[in-house]
Parts: structure tokens; C-alpha cells; sequence
């Protein structure tokens, strides 16, 4: 991995690898077909562009998203790294200038929608150009029962075999059933090198609540954010406009977006989420999978996901950059009764539709979960070893009771009315509540007519829905969504087994008042942290470039920490590449610093290496001796540009500095030049 680092740190700015991910990037190098599962967050775009650049040929890209795609593009460009995107999207000149780079070999990283596949011409011209690698992006996206299925993406496996190339593919979500599916369908039934980098995001807090005024619960979390970016992920199109209104109507910044509206609607709201600091999506899923804004600081599900793996994968759009995020999810028995029905009602075999109520079920257990969050969370995911300290759980304990006896009687209610009733009219029945409902059915006559008086209306509500998230009861969608007892209640009813339930559930859920996390900097740093953020904004809109291709918030925050005071200093800032330096380095020093550093282009290419450190010295060498050893001959220098080569120069002897500089030059400064370069060896 020789090659890796210095272009690791000179290229992204990043002075190591994150977890994992040096030896994905070693495989990938070496011409191995690879299958990461990594989280996301977890830097699986590094693993692929950081071997393109060590590698010969190009690497074609493929990627769901056109947004996703244009927006890692010009990331890359920034970089000063050849890539380009072959879309629908593209200007004539984008285009033009795509093939000229392929053309004159500076392309690295060719982005392709798999839709592109299709055209019976791209095989050829992939081979023409000198593909030498395939990368592929959103890898679940293979799978014929995941919910962002692309049928395109099954013609990868065709293209690995007619370039007969190496294959490695990412992703951030993969149960097992998946993982399968992805290397029957990518790699021919032929196992990859498979790495699996942990589920954790550590930095992102888990938080579930009960519905109880769910519009003001959403209302409330994001008002202890206000001027963070968020999303609002709501279950209809008609929930997303409502709340972008509310959250309007409440002084904040918010915008609505679905797959009902235009396309050109739904590029605008994406443009304004990516640009815009601050901003509030309110959104079906149709949003998310293209979003790389990696400072996203909350995610809110105004509605329970479909899956487990569905709600893994849109928390995991915040904190994207490592610093801490926070996550709200409300659920109610609706919710649990819709997901339910979606399922029965819908047209998949009834292995699918068992293997998605056990999907429901993993997430329903952490909704209703009794300890750690994440120790459940994760648990699906097969890790055992979990670290929290950041859920709600391990906030605040939850009150629990033996709740064998409240469950009992109300399986014992719905057997009595031979399962042909909904929560309401059974609770009804518990509390002896004598409605028309109940008289005209004769129920007041019933054993269980009365006999749940302990408990409130709100606490046998809270009971139903534990026993809906337990699975012991579902809708029946025969029945009009009337409640049946599944096998799982039969140890209780038979009293075998007993049940522990959250005494706590209704009154918690109507609190989401937990604090905004702490502020980014300290108080002293914050005013410079906003003017960073004012010049990073300014020069994003000059570009017409999300704000975090120019810097990302991390990087700023430790601009504002740490206080550079020239570009060699700067250079040793997490996310500054050579060519970050060299466009925005002195704009930013002048910010912090009140002036910009003046310094050379030639040794500003330099900075924060050791060649600029050699430059310097170079430099001063050159300054005494400009007039000779005594001080009397006629002033001889050399150019920038060729102190630069000296100070790169590796293994230098008297023959290799004569070549470089000259007779002149060599004779006057020769010997000086290399004693400041063998001393620093």
C-alpha cells in the first residue's frame, strides 16, 4: 500500500484510513472481485476511487442516481481527479468533455447509470475506452425483493463477463437472503472476497416514540434544531406537504418532495437540500438514496418504516461526516395495522410475505424494545458486541411491569368475540363501557365484560399496540383490520409464559423535548465556525456546487478549532488535498487570519509535505549565496519552479544536480542544495 497513502493524504486530505477500509482498498487494487457491506458513512467511495487511481485504464462507475453520480463527480473534479458521468442530464459540453478525457487517457472514474447498459453499443465502447475495473454502487440494488430493485442492474454480471474484468461491488444494506442474490447475479454464483465492516454509526442517536399529536411531536424535535438539516420521512405524498407547511408556518426553512411531482420539481427541491444550509426536507422514501450531504443532522419518521433494513438505511443519511446526529421514529397501531395489511395484501409468494412479517417484527421489537437500542438494532445484524450510550433507552431506563395478566385478558376479550374486532370496541369491553356498539351485540353479558378496570383508556392502548409490535396479535384483512391471535400467544394465554410490557410507553411518547445536540464548537469558535461557513457558502453558489464539495462541516470546525496560521499548517487539516489547498486555502487563511498568506504558487503546491519544508530551506540557502560564498559576484538565482523539482528530488547526487540546474547554477549553489537535502534523509 506504498502508493496508497501519500495519495490518500495528497488527493482527499486525509491523513488514514477509516476503519476497514485499507484492506478493501488493497483487494480492490489488486485486481480482486470484492463485496463490502459497510455502513453508510462508512467511506465505500474511497474503496473504489482511491484504486481507480492506482490503477490502470478506467473504472466504470455504475450508480443509480443521476444526482448521486453529478454530485460525486464534481467532488471528484475538485480533487483535481479525472472522472466523468455519461447521463441523461448532461450538457453537450459535459459530454464532449467526458470523451475527450477517455480519449487522451486523464479519465480515472467513468460514472454510468445502469440504464445505459441496455444500448447494444456501450459493451464495445466500453472495451474501446479500457475498462479495467467495474464499481458498483447501491449493490442491493440487484435484489428482485428489495424495495429499490433496478432491473438494469442485472445486466452488470453480463458486462463483468464480456470485459472480463475484475468486480467490486458496495452497499450499505445486505441481509443475508441479498448477499446472495448479489453474488449469484454480479458475480456469476462465484463467492467475491466479502467484507462485512459493521453496522455501527455510532454518532447517530436512536430515539422511537409513540404517536400521541404526532404533527406536534415533529414539530417540537425539529424546533430544538432549528438551522439543521434534516428530513421528515412521511408514509404519503399528502403528510409530506402538510408538514413542509407546519414546519414553514413555524419559522423554519422546509421544503416537500414525493414521486408525484414533476421531475423537474423534484431536481429543484434536490438542488435546494444540497445547497442550502439548514434546510428541512419533508419526504416519501422516493427521497434519500441519491442525497450525499454528509452533514445531515436529523432524521424524523413521521410514519413507521417498512423493514428493519428500510430504517437502517435512512438513518443512516445523517451524520454522514461523522459528527453527531440525532434520529426520531413515531409509531402507533396504525401504522403497525397498515405495514401488516401491505403485506398480506400484497403479490408475493408466501415465503416472501412470512420473510417480510419477520423483517416488520425485527423492527416492531426495536420500536418496542426494553433495553439499548442499538444492542437490539444491531443484533439483527448478527453483532453481538455493541457499545451504546446513546439511545433513549440508555438516556432513560424504561418503567416496565409483568404485564402477563393485562395481555391475558385482552386475548381472552378477542376470543370471547371470536376475533372479530378491532383495539377499540375490545377495550371498550375491558374497561365496561357501556356503548351502542356493545348493547347491540349483547358484549356487556361477556366474562371479560369489565374486568380491565386497572388500567386507563391510554394504558390499554399502549397494551394493544405491545402486543401488535410483539406479534402476538395481527389485523386480519378478511376481517376489515379485526384482530387475531397469532401461535406466539399461545404460551401466554395458557399461562406458560410470561410477558413484560413498558408501564411508560404513552405518557414517554409525547415528550421528543430531548435537547439539540450540543453545538458543534465552542462558544469562543462559533463566530469564526459562521464566517467559514459564510465564505464556504459564497464560494458554493459562485460555483454552483453544494456547499460540502468546497469543504465539509468537519473540516471547517476544525479550521475554527485549531486556527490555522499559514497553508503548511492548513495542509494538515483532515479533508484538505493538494488541490483544495491550492483553490481555496488563502481565502479561507484570510477569513481566520484577517489576510491571506502570500506564498508562491510553486511552493504553495508544497504545502504540508516535506518538500515544502525543503523548499523553504532552499530558498534561504539560495538568498546567501545569490552573490557567491564571498558576497562579489553577479546575482544568479533560480526560478520557482525549479526549487520545486530540487526539493522533490530522491537519491540526488552531484551528477543529478549539475543535469537539473545547469553548469551555472550548479557550481554556485550544487553542494549547498544537497547538504539541505541529505539532511533532511
Amino acid at each position: 500500500m506504498s502508493g496508497a497513502a501519500p495519495l490518500l493524504k495528497d488527493v482527499f486530505g486525509f491523513d488514514g484510513f477509516r476503519p476497514g477500509q485499507e484492506e478493501i482498498v488493497e483487494a480492490v487494487t489488486a485486481g480482486e472481485n470484492v463485496l463490502a457491506i459497510m455502513p453508510t458513512g462508512g467511506g465505500k467511495s474511497l474503496c473504489f476511487q482511491l484504486p481507480a487511481l492506482m490503477r490502470d485504464g478506467v473504472t466504470v462507475v455504475i450508480s443509480p442516481l443521476i444526482a448521486l453520480m453529478r454530485d460525486q463527480v464534481r467532488a471528484l473534479q475538485e480533487l483535481g481527479v479525472g472522472a466523468g458521468a455519461l447521463t441523461s442530464g448532461n450538457t453537450p459540453e459535459e459530454t464532449d468533455a467526458v470523451w475527450e478525457g477517455l480519449e487522451a487517457g486523464t479519465l480515472k472514474l467513468l460514472y454510468m447509470a445502469p440504464e445505459r447498459l441496455a444500448a447494444g453499443s456501450v459493451m464495445g465502447m466500453l472495451k474501446r475506452v479500457g475498462v479495467r475495473m467495474i464499481a458498483v454502487d447501491e449493490a442491493h440494488c440487484v435484489s428482485q425483493w428489495g424495495h429499490d430493485f433496478r432491473p438494469d442492474y442485472l445486466r452488470i454480471g453480463e458486462l463483468k463477463r464480456a470485459l472480463d474484468v475484475p468486480l467490486a461491488a458496495f452497499t450499505a444494506t445486505a441481509d443475508t437472503e441479498t448477499q446472495a442474490e448479489i453474488v449469484e447475479k454480479l458475480f456469476g454464483g462465484v463467492a467475491p472476497r466479502s467484507f462485512l465492516r459493521g453496522f455501527d454509526r455510532p454518532n447517530i442517536h436512536l430515539m422511537f416514540a409513540a404517536k400521541n399529536s404526532p404533527r406536534n411531536q415533529i414539530l417540537n424535535f425539529a424546533a430544538a434544531r432549528r438551522g439543521q438539516s434534516g428530513i421528515v420521512y412521511c408514509g404519503t405524498r399528502a403528510k409530506t406537504e402538510g408538514i413542509a407547511r407546519a414546519l414553514n408556518d413555524a419559522g423554519q426553512t422546509a421544503i416537500h418532495y414525493h414521486g408525484g411531482m414533476e421531475a423537474e420539481d423534484r431536481r429543484i427541491a434536490e438542488r435546494r437540500f444540497q445547497q442550502e444550509d439548514g434546510l428541512i426536507v419533508a419526504a416519501t422514501v422516493a427521497f434519500g438514496m441519491g442525497i450525499d450531504k454528509p452533514d445531515i443532522r436529523w432524521v424524523a419518521h413521521a410514519d413507521l418504516p417498512k423493514s428493519i433494513e428500510s430504517y437502517y438505511q435512512e438513518i443512516g443519511r445523517a451524520g454522514r461526516d461523522g459528527a453527531p446526529a440525532e434520529t426520531l421514529t413515531l409509531f402507533g397501531p396504525e401504522d403497525i395495522r397498515l405495514r401488516r395489511t401491505q403485506i398480506d395484501e400484497g403479490l408475493a409468494p408466501p415465503e416472501r410475505r412470512t420473510a417480510d412479517h419477520g423483517r416488520l417484527n425485527a423492527l416492531l421489537g426495536l420500536a418496542e424494545a426494553l433495553e439499548c437500542r442499538r444492542k437490539t438494532l444491531l443484533g439483527y445484524f448478527d453483532e453481538a458486541e455493541v457499545t451504546c450510550g446513546n439511545c433513549d433507552l440508555c438516556d432513560s431506563p424504561v418503567d416496565m411491569f409483568d404485564g402477563t395478566t393485562a395481555v391475558r385478558k385482552a386475548l381472552s376479550a378477542m376470543l370471547r368475540t371470536e376475533e372479530w374486532f378491532g383495539a377499540g370496541h375490545l377495550i371498550d369491553i375491558l374497561l365496561g363501557i357501556e356503548t351502542d356498539k356493545i348493547k347491540q351485540r349483547g358484549h356487556q353479558s361477556l366474562p371479560t365484560y369489565g374486568v380491565g378496570t386497572e388500567y386507563t383508556k391510554p394504558e390499554w392502548q399502549a397494551v394493544f399496540r405491545q402486543m401488535m409490535g410483539r406479534d402476538l396479535v395481527r389485523p386480519d384483512p378478511a376481517r376489515h383490520g379485526a384482530l387475531r391471535m397469532t401461535d406466539a400467544a399461545l404460551p401466554i394465554l395458557r399461562d406458560e409464559q410470561s410477558i413484560t410490557l413498558r408501564r411508560d410507553s404513552i405518557k414517554a411518547a409525547g415528550s421528543t423535548r430531548r435537547p439539540a445536540v450540543k453545538a458543534m464548537v465552542n462558544d469562543e469558535d462559533a463566530p469564526l465556525l459562521s464566517a467559514l461557513k459564510a465564505k464556504r457558502r459564497g464560494l458554493a453558489e459562485a460555483a454552483k456546487v453544494p456547499a460540502y464539495i468546497i469543504f465539509t462541516d468537519r473540516t471547517l470546525i476544525e479550521m475554527a478549532e485549531t486556527r490555522p496560521a499559514n497553508l503548511d499548517q492548513m495542509a494538515g487539516i483532515s479533508g484538505i488535498g493538494a488541490k483544495k489547498l491550492e483553490s481555496y486555502g488563502a481565502a479561507f487563511l484570510e477569513v481566520i487570519n484577517g489576510e491571506a498568506a502570500m506564498m508562491h504558487p510553486q511552493r504553495r503546491k508544497l504545502a504540508g509535505r516535506g518538500a515544502g519544508d525543503l523548499y523553504d530551506q532552499l530558498l534561504e540557502v539560495q538568498s546567501v549565496l545569490s552573490r557567491g560564498a564571498l558576497g562579489t559576484d553577479k546575482p544568479l538565482s533560480c526560478s520557482a519552479s525549479l526549487l520545486a523539482k530540487v526539493a522533490q528530488m530522491r537519491g540526488a547526487n552531484e551528477d543529478a544536480m549539475e543535469r537539473l540546474l545547469g553548469d551555472k547554477r550548479a557550481e554556485r549553489f550544487g553542494a549547498a542544495f544537497l547538504d539541505v537535502l541529505r539532511s533532511a534523509d
